[in-house]
């Protein structure tokens, strides 16, 4: 953003953002730099598809193998020049232009990436646009959006905005993530006498379904003080007692609201009881390694029952741990999963390229040591 020109004061818990408008970011010197972060990606395109100038997206090497098509297709009919690497891949160029046109899109794969990527772009466009999903994905942005004042319209799956759009500058307060809380929550269901409070965390409906999962496998789960800030929903998560955990399983329909995380609902599955399916989780090859696989090697090696299917594993339980080296993948819900296999697997785990969990969450090994300590 600061290479777009946007001025940020960031001082310890308080971020000052100074908004230049729709229409407002500086031609950026270089490349930017996206690192590991594909929702800054697909996100900052959108965006930048508005803009009159010429830019560049770049990522790590991990970053440069997943796919940005889906993203670019929307934005070329819109109006926005987008050259890809290969046809499909980072790093990406982008010519945007002022005179964005609105579009209807039909996106085949529930993606709030890609929707949140057209939905930015759609602010800028002269006239309605649409964007149809075939299941609700998160809607962290269509919650932003509102509570900046834009009016949109929701009806199922489909969502209308009108632009051009002016955003109200907001007070934000960010709650805490439950993709990174995940790996807490489960812990706390494995280790006995375990006993957890987690504040103030996002319990938005299109982003609990890992809850609804623990829910299936007979796991305690309690809410406290839940309330709403800036238009998300948010709860204390409480874990005070361990049950013997039934296996369960994940279709298709639920994944868009647990997608990243299926790494440690692998591990709850593994110490289940009884037989786990996982299916409709193509998108899983795509992510920052392929997870199917990944989670597949690891289990295997730690002692599990684990069949790798094309869209999906079939996991038996329950699994007496053990203790091995692991390959993170360098990817970091792989690494911060099988730290949480490790807390209750006989004899020492040890996971190779251990400090990518930074890109998501930089000081988990502290966390998770604190916690350990009691």
């Amino acid at each position: 953003m600061e290479s777009l020109g946007i001025q940020i004061d960031r001082n310890p818990g308080l971020w000052k953002i100074h908004g230049r408008g729709l229409w407002g970011f500086q031609t950026p010197q270089a490349p930017l730099d996206c690192g590991n972060s594909g929702t800054t990606m697909r996100l900052i395109s959108g965006l930048l598809s508005a803009q009159n100038f010429a830019s560049e997206l770049r990522g790590d090497a991990s970053l440069s193998k997943r796919p940005m098509n889906r993203v670019a297709e929307p934005l070329i009919q819109m109006g926005a020049q987008v050259e890809l690497t290969q046809g499909k891949y980072a790093p990406i160029r982008i010519k945007g232009t002022r005179n964005l046109k609105p579009i209807h899109w039909v996106n085949k794969v529930a993606s709030a990436q890609v929707k949140s990527s057209v939905l930015l772009a759609a602010l800028h466009a002269q006239g309605e646009s649409s964007y149809e999903e075939p299941t609700l994905s998160r809607d962290h942005t269509e919650r932003m959006l509102e509570a900046c004042g834009v009016p949109l319209a929701r009806s199922k799956n489909t969502i209308k905005i009108k632009g051009p759009a002016q955003l109200k500058p907001q007070h934000w307060i960010v709650p805490g993530d439950i993709s990174s809380a995940a790996f807490f929550l489960a812990g706390a269901q494995l280790v006995s006498g375990a006993n957890l409070r987690l504040s103030a965390v996002n319990v938005n409906p299109t982003r609990t379904g890992f809850l609804d999962i623990l829910d299936q496998a007979g796991a305690k789960i309690k809410m406290e003080n839940q309330k709403q800030v800036g238009g998300e929903p948010i709860a204390d998560l409480i874990v005070n007692e361990q049950t013997p955990l039934k296996s369960f399983n994940i279709t298709k329909e639920i994944s868009p609201r647990l997608i990243d995380e299926i790494p440690i609902l692998s591990i709850l599955a593994a110490m289940a009881h009884g037989t786990s399916h996982f299916s409709g989780l193509e998108e899983l090859r795509v992510k920052e390694t392929d997870r199917l696989k990944a989670i597949a090697i690891n289990l295997k090696a730690m002692g599990t029952q684990v069949e790798e299917k094309s869209d999906g594993l079939i996991i038996q339980g329950p699994t007496n741990l053990r203790g091995t080296e692991l390959n993170s993948f360098d990817d970091h819900r792989i690494a911060m999963s099988f730290a949480i296999a490790g807390l209750v697997a006989k004899g020492s785990t040890t996971i190779l390229n251990s400090a990518c969990v930074a890109i998501s969450f930089p000081n988990f090994w502290d966390q998770l040591d604190k916690l350990c300590q009691g």
